[in-house]
């Protein structure tokens, strides 16, 4: 089967896609998997797919890995304190080697699935701020705890995702890319709450000056090469307002961590044009109707100040990855957003 957009479905406003990871079945069977979920089962406009991710496969499918894999003239090794940046001039290491291997094995399973779709695509990399929470230097902490590395790994890691971008953009010349940069430590990076190395005292806190520099720059240099950029994290407290002044074009969340401090924030930033990734769908839920998880959403929708009328704002995700879950749960929850989607759609009518 291929992924195309049969014309004889309308097309709809109301959206769903996934966060991104999958629990390991293979290459292929991840790849389809999420095409026939959001692709060929739906109405045409509904799914938007992506390029799964199988971090349960070993080192090197994990996000960090993946995203060290993208660096340009940076590379890369796998200790057992994890992920550490290797000293200038070093050769592109064997753990760097395997992520890439996995990597362009889903590529290559990505273009045969794919093969005369129309349409978005997205794909997920860490976003600058937890790779640099995640690295390592080759002598020393984190990367997070030197200035000027940050800033050179947030501009490599830019210039990969503009190669990135380029490579599937040739497996796939109909696609509309979507890059998701995954920011699970954000919060963390702002708040002052990473550990040292030792373990006792805390890095620095960035401030919004400095988070904005390095992020910007990525997201600045990703939407100059033509894709759209959406920023992910699961955590409490996402920063909102500061990715809405960068220009990302959505934000990705677990809706169900949202405070009532984040409303306004929030509902600003979608009035002006920001796309609300909502991950409504608990990850839990793989045996349960998502009638009651609607109706939450739906209640929150009106207290951030929407009607059901716009819903076209949205795009409905479950709220974190499926990594752990068995194969067929996880399939089961990616369903699970796409009838909520039919799900707004019905009560917007």
């Amino acid at each position: 089967m291929r992924a195309t957009q049969g014309s004889a479905r309308e097309t709809v406003g109301h959206r769903a896609s996934g966060v991104g990871s999958l629990p390991e079945m293979g290459a292929r069977d991840a790849v389809r998997a999420v095409r026939d979920l959001l692709v060929g089962d739906v109405p045409d406009g509904t799914g938007i797919p992506y390029v799964p991710e199988q971090p349960t496969r070993g080192p090197g499918a994990d996000m960090v890995g993946r995203g060290a894999d993208l660096l340009v003239e940076m590379s890369a090794d796998l200790q057992p304190s994890g992920w550490r940046l290797t000293p200038p001039g070093s050769s592109r290491s064997r753990d760097l080697r395997r992520a890439g291997g996995y990597l362009g094995e889903d590529l290559d399973e990505v273009a045969e699935a794919y093969d005369g779709y129309t349409g978005p695509l997205k794909t997920q990399v860490v976003g600058p701020w937890t790779l640099a929470a995640s690295l390592w230097l080759p002598r020393g902490d984190r990367v997070l705890s030197d200035h000027g590395a940050t800033r050179d790994l947030g501009q490599s890691l830019a210039a990969g995702l503009v190669a990135h971008l380029e490579h599937v953009r040739t497996l796939v010349p109909g696609a509309s890319p979507i890059v998701q940069l995954d920011e699970p430590s954000l919060p963390a990076v702002l708040s002052g709450g990473l550990k040292t190395l030792s373990g006792v005292g805390r890095l620095r806190r960035i401030d919004d000056g400095e988070a904005r520099n390095v992020l910007g720059h990525v997201v600045d240099t990703v939407k100059a090469a033509g894709a759209q950029v959406v920023v992910h994290s699961c955590a409490p407290d996402v920063p909102v307002s500061l990715l809405h002044r960068l220009g990302v074009d959505g934000v990705s969340l677990d809706t169900s961590l949202l405070t009532e401090a984040a409303f306004e924030p929030l509902g600003e930033a979608i009035d002006s044009s920001l796309t609300l990734w909502a991950g409504l769908v608990p990850t839990s839920a793989a045996e349960r109707h998502p009638r009651a998880h609607v109706e939450a959403f739906e209640r929150m929708w009106r207290r951030i100040g929407f009607g059901a009328g716009e819903y076209d704002r949205i795009v409905v995700t479950p709220a974190c990855g499926l990594a752990g879950l068995a194969p067929k749960q996880a399939v089961t929850v990616q369903r699970l957003a796409v009838e909520a989607v039919q799900m707004l759609a019905d009560t917007s009518d």
